[in-house]
C-alpha cells in the first residue's frame, strides 16, 4: 500500500473509535498503572460490559504522565464530554459504566477533569490548571493512542514526517535540525544538527544510528513512559537519522529492567516493518533502514555513549578516551551517530513543523520542552512537559502540587545522581541546560527529586555517592578510588566522627574527581557532595562540630526515648511492635528503652497513638530531656 492508503485506512478506523456512535474507554496500562492495579480495571470493565449487554469498547494506552492519579481511565462518549478518571479501581466499574456509559451521569466525583475535543494531530488534552503550563510535544499523544496498534499512531500524524524526509535532500534536514537550535536530550547538550552534520560527513562505511534507552539513573523513568506510550515516534526520528546520514542499521540499546517497554518495542519495530516504514526499499524508494533491539543488564555505566556501543559488540560496559568521536570512529570502529529517546522524538516534530517553529520554544540557547520525572516529597508525582526556561518553583509548586502533608522545602536533586542538589533559595532558577550548570547541577536524563525538612542533605549526598560509587566500572583512578574515599568522609561525617576540614578534603577530592575521570559520569559523580557543601554547608557543621542531625536522620547522631509523663501506663503498643525487644515496661507499667539494643528502626514512634505522643527523637542522642522511669 501507498503511504496515502494507509493513511486512509488508519483514519477511518480511527473515527469510527474516536468519534463513532460507540463510547471508548481508554485504560492507562503502562508500568505505573499496571503497578496500580490497572488490568485489573481492564479486566473489570470487558465483564460489566458484557453483562450490562452495554455497546462500548475498552482499549489499553499508555500514561499520561499523571502517575499519582492511577489507575487512570477515560471515556469518550458520543454528543458529550470527554471524561478523565482518576484512581479508578474494579469496584468503582460498575458505576461509571451505569452511571455514564448507559446513563446522562459523568460522575464527576471520581473525575479528574474533562477533554476537549481531539482531531489528528491535535490531540486531546485534559483541561488541568497545570496544563495550562505544559505545551506537550514529545507527550502529546501518550495516554491516547493504542501504543500497539501503528494505525493510531499514523492518524494521528505519524510517519507523514518520514514521507516529507525521504523528498528532501539529507543536507536540507540536517539544515533544519541545526536552525532549530534542538540540543541533546541526553543530559550533555550538544547541538543536535551539528552532530549530525559531524557523522554524515565522517569517512568510513557502514554508518550506526544508535537510540540510548538505557535511563539508569535512579528516580527516572522518562523514556520508560515515551517507549511504552508512543514508541513510534522514536522509530520515526531514528529512520529519518538513518537517511540523512546514508546509515542503513540501527540499534535501540534498552535496560533489560524494562519489560513492558520491550514488549511494545518489538510489536512496533514488527508493524512498522509490515507496513513498509522499516527495511528493505522503504514506502518505495531506494533507502533501506533495519533497527534490532539490545536490552542491557542494568549498568548504570552503561548509559555513557562509548560503554553502551561497547556492550552491543558483546563486552563488558567501560567508556573508552576520545577522542577519536563516537561520530567519526563508534560502533566496530565506523561512524556512530548515538541520541536518546527524547532528542529522536523531537525530529519527525521539526521535519512536520519547521525549524522556525521550534526555535520559538524556550530560551536563546535551549530550545523545546523539558521532560521530567517528579519523584520524592512531592504531591503530583509522575511526569511533567514543559518549556526550557520554566522555573523549578514552576515545576515544583504550579504543577507539581507542592510538598506533600504540608511540609517545607528543602531542596531538589536534579539531573540524576550525578546531578546538584540546589536549595529553595535557587527556586527561580530557569529550568536550562545552562542555568542548571551555572548552579551545578545539571539537566541530566530528567530526574527531579523533591526533598522536605525531614530530609539531611549530608545523608542524601551520601546516598547519591553511595549509588555512583557502586555503579563506577573502575576503569579511573580518580573515580574508583577518589568516590570511595569520598564516601568514607561522608560515612565518618554522619557517623559522628567527622571533622571540620573535612569539608575542605571533600570539596578537593571532589574537584579532583571531576577534572580527572574519563567520562561524564565519573566527571559528575561528586556534583551531590560539592553542591551540598556549597548550598547546605550548616548542616555539615552540625554533623560535624555538634554532632547533631537536624533532620534527625543520620542513626548515629539520634536516640529515641519515652517520655514518662505522656505514656500510657496500660498502653503496650511499642513493646509489642519493637522488633528486637528493646523496650519493657518497669514495676510501675512505664516504658524504657534499652539504648544498647535499639536499631533506631522508629517503629515506637509509628505505633505510639497520637493522643500519647510519648515517643521522642532527639539529636544529638546525650541531649535527654528528663530521666526515664
Amino acid at each position: 500500500m501507498t503511504f496515502k492508503e494507509i493513511q486512509k485506512l488508519a483514519r477511518a478506523e480511527w473515527d469510527s473509535l474516536y468519534y463513532g456512535e460507540i463510547p471508548l474507554i481508554l485504560v492507562g496500562t503502562a508500568t505505573c498503572g499496571r503497578a496500580a492495579g490497572a488490568l485489573a480495571v481492564v479486566e473489570a470493565f470487558e465483564k460489566e460490559i458484557v453483562r450490562r449487554k452495554a455497546a462500548a469498547r475498552v482499549i489499553q494506552v499508555g500514561c499520561m504522565g499523571l502517575c499519582y492519579t492511577e489507575p487512570l481511565v477515560t471515556i469518550i462518549k458520543p454528543k458529550s464530554f470527554r471524561v478523565c478518571y482518576k484512581n479508578i479501581t474494579p469496584d468503582l466499574v460498575p458505576r461509571l459504566v451505569e452511571g455514564y456509559i448507559l446513563g446522562d451521569d459523568p460522575c464527576l466525583e471520581l473525575a479528574l477533569g474533562t477533554l476537549a475535543g481531539g482531531n489528528g494531530e491535535a490531540i486531546s488534552i485534559p483541561e488541568l490548571s497545570r496544563f495550562e503550563k505544559e505545551p506537550r510535544l514529545i507527550m502529546r499523544r501518550c495516554g491516547y493512542i493504542n501504543p500497539e496498534d501503528i494505525k493510531h499512531y499514523v492518524a494521528s500524524g505519524g510517519y507523514s514526517s518520514l514521507v516529507r524526509a525521504l523528498q528532501m535532500p539529507a543536507r536540507e534536514i540536517i539544515s533544519q535540525l541545526k536552525r532549530s537550535g534542538l540540543r541533546g536530550m541526553g543530559g550533555a547538550g550538544f547541538p543536535t544538527g551539528e552532530k549530525w552534520e559531524l557523522c554524515q560527513k565522517a569517512k568510513g562505511k557502514p554508518k550506526y544510528v544508535i537510540c540510548n534507552a538505557d535511563e539508569g539513573d535512579p528516580g527516572a523513568f522518562m523514556d520508560r513512559v515515551v517507549l511504552e506510550s508512543d514508541p513510534h515516534q522514536v522509530l520515526e526520528g531514528m529512520i529519518i537519522a538513518g537517511y540523512a546520514l546514508g546509515s542503513s542499521q540501527g540499534y535501540i540499546y534498552i535496560r533489560a529492567e524494562y519489560p513492558l517497554a520491550i514488549k511494545r518495542l518489538k510489536i512496533a519495530l514488527d508493524q512498522a516493518q509490515e507496513y513498509g516504514f522499516l527495511g528493505k526499499n522503504i514506502l518505495g524508494t531506494v533507502f533501506s533502514f533495519y533497527i534490532e533491539l539490545e536490552s542491557g543488564a542494568g549498568a548504570f555505566v552503561s548509559g555513557e555513549a562509548t560503554a553502551l556501543m561497547r556492550a552491543i559488540e558483546g563486552k563488558r560496559s567501560i567508556p573508552r578516551a576520545r577522542p577519536p568521536h563516537s561520530v567519526e570512529a563508534g560502533l566496530w570502529g565506523k561512524p556512530t551517530l548515538l541520541n536518546n529517546v527524547k532528542t529522536f522524538v523531537f525530529v519527525p516534530l521539526i521535519i512536520a513543523r519547521g525549524a522556525d517553529w521550534f526555535s520559538t520554544i524556550g530560551t536563546e540557547r535551549s530550545k523545546g520542552t523539558a521532560i521530567f520525572a517528579l519523584a520524592g516529597k512531592i504531591t503530583n508525582t509522575g511526569l511533567v512537559e514543559v518549556p526550557m526556561g520554566t522555573t523549578l518553583r514552576e515545576l515544583i509548586f504550579d504543577i507539581g502540587g507542592g510538598i506533600r502533608q504540608g511540609k517545607l522545602f528543602k531542596g531538589i536533586q536534579i539531573g540524576g545522581p550525578s546531578g546538584g542538589c540546589l536549595p529553595a533559595s535557587l527556586l527561580e532558577t530557569p529550568v536550562d541546560f545552562d542555568s542548571l550548570s551555572k548552579a551545578g547541577a545539571m539537566m541530566g536524563s530528567g530526574g527531579l527529586i523533591v526533598m522536605d525538612e525531614d530530609n539531611c542533605m549530608v545523608d542524601t549526598a551520601r546516598f547519591f555517592l553511595d549509588f555512583t560509587q557502586k555503579e563506577s566500572c573502575g576503569k579511573c583512578t580518580t573515580c574508583r578510588i577518589g568516590t570511595k574515599q569520598m564516601l568514607d568522609v561522608l560515612e565518618d561525617i554522619v557517623a559522628g566522627r567527622g571533622k571540620i576540614e573535612d569539608m575542605d578534603l571533600l570539596v578537593e577530592l571532589g574537584e579532583d574527581i571531576r577534572d580527572g575521570s574519563l567520562c561524564g559520569l565519573g566527571r559528575t559523580a561528586s556534583n551531590p557532595v560539592l553542591t551540598t557543601i556549597r548550598y547546605f554547608h550548616d548542616e555539615y557543621e552540625a554533623h560535624i562540630l555538634e554532632k547533631r542531625c537536624p533532620a534527625l536522620v543520620c542513626k548515629e547522631l539520634i536516640a529515641y526515648y519515652i517520655i514518662p509523663e505522656k505514656c500510657e501506663k496500660g498502653c503496650e503498643h511499642c513493646v509489642l511492635n519493637c522488633p528486637v525487644k528493646a523496650i519493657s515496661s518497669d514495676e510501675r507499667r512505664l516504658k524504657i528503652i534499652d539504648q544498647t539494643k535499639c536499631t533506631k528502626c522508629g517503629t515506637c514512634l509509628e505505633v505510639c497513638p497520637a493522643e500519647y505522643n510519648a515517643v521522642v527523637k532527639l539529636s544529638p542522642p546525650t541531649l535527654v530531656p528528663m530521666k526515664e522511669g
